[in-house]
């Protein structure tokens, strides 16, 4: 990556295009380098001017959102940062993000206000963090592990997963790898704007053998069940006298995420102390660190995925670095991987 990131915006609105341009002009290492009204005009202009990220609106004329992401990524893979807004179809996102987006920044509903704005820190940092990302390969696999052996003697308990960019394909290519027959509760966190979550969870379902579901305050864990944090709440792992359960709350409020990978996997080193298997993939920042500190300090153990096959190597090589990961784990051999330490 060049020192300077050079963007390329897509977006028919002529303000937002210009609010764009204004939010990322806050940092001296971008540079906008043009902005093409629609899909048609974008994939010319990426052509021509080869930038290193393209932010994209996905309601357009001509040629939409959906349209330029699939001609681009089979002509030359680019990272693409989708500005959505919560009045758009969450199915266009899923869409978006199937078709190779690698992030999805939330516009606010009244864009010709200056809250159009309050996304401008979010933005700028995806932005530079997509910069250097390998977009994945349009690709999921319903190709299931072996079925796991029974009875056997577990030393597992939960497998809670951290994830944020270019995290939901990784989980489209991790979860329907696991078999049927999963012996523990799975507890995910995504980062990922209100309102896509639950459709996510819906799809990730749909190709999975596991029962994939977006988390409901009480909702009790079980074996072969999935739960996936609701965008804009904390999930926690709480033992109750019916078992443990799913509890969603606004606290803490300091996180620069919620939900928190740190504080899913803190309650979990509570609840299940050594006997919590947690796993950190691809995303930017440092989401997790702390958590999995706490999962290693009760003897829980900790698996990052592999720096070649991330989208952003950030959240991972975090752990890693702090000497935190029992195993370091390409994508394609994580499943294996985590059966393996069950």
């Amino acid at each position: 990556m060049t020192e300077i990131v050079r963007v390329l915006i897509v977006d028919d609105s002529a303000y937002v295009r210009q609010a764009v341009r204004q939010m990322l002009a806050r940092s001296p290492f971008i540079e906008v380098i043009g902005a093409a009204r629609d899909g048609e005009e974008g994939l010319e202009m990426v052509e021509e001017l080869r930038p290193d990220v393209v932010t994209l609106d996905l309601n357009m004329p001509r040629s939409d959102g959906i349209d330029f992401l699939r001609k681009q990524i089979a002509r030359r893979p680019v990272p693409v940062v989708i500005l959505s807004s919560a009045s758009e179809s969450g199915e266009l996102v899923m869409q978006a993000l199937d078709a190779g987006a690698v992030a999805v920044v939330q516009k606010p509903t009244a864009l010709a206000s200056e809250k159009v704005f309050g996304i401008a820190d979010d933005l700028v940092a995806t932005v530079k963090a997509v910069a250097v990302a390998k977009v994945p390969v349009a690709k999921s696999t319903t190709r299931s592990l072996a079925p796991i052996p029974t009875p056997r003697a577990l030393k597992t308990d939960v497998l809670v997963i951290g994830v944020s960019t270019g995290g939901p394909q990784a989980l489209k290519r991790l979860i329907p790898q696991l078999p049927a027959d999963f012996p523990v509760p799975i507890v995910m966190v995504l980062h990922m704007p209100p309102g896509y979550t639950e459709l996510f969870a819906r799809s990730l379902g749909e190709m999975s053998r596991l029962t994939v579901t977006e988390a409901q305050d009480g909702d009790v864990f079980r074996p072969g069940l999935a739960l996936l944090a609701p965008a804009g709440y904390h999930l926690s792992c709480v033992r109750t006298a019916g078992g443990v359960v799913a509890r969603l709350g606004l606290r803490p409020l300091d996180t620069p995420h919620r939900p928190a990978v740190d504080v899913l996997f803190r309650s979990a080193a509570d609840v299940y102390g050594e006997r919590t298997l947690a796993v950190i993939l691809t995303g930017m920042g440092s989401d997790g660190t702390q958590g999995a500190a706490w999962i290693k300090a009760q003897g829980g153990r900790v698996f990052t995925e592999a720096e070649e096959t991330c989208v952003v190597y950030g959240m991972p090589r975090s752990a890693a670095e702090a000497g935190l990961s029992d195993q370091v784990v390409p994508l394609d051999r994580m499943a294996e991987a985590i059966l393996g330490a069950l």
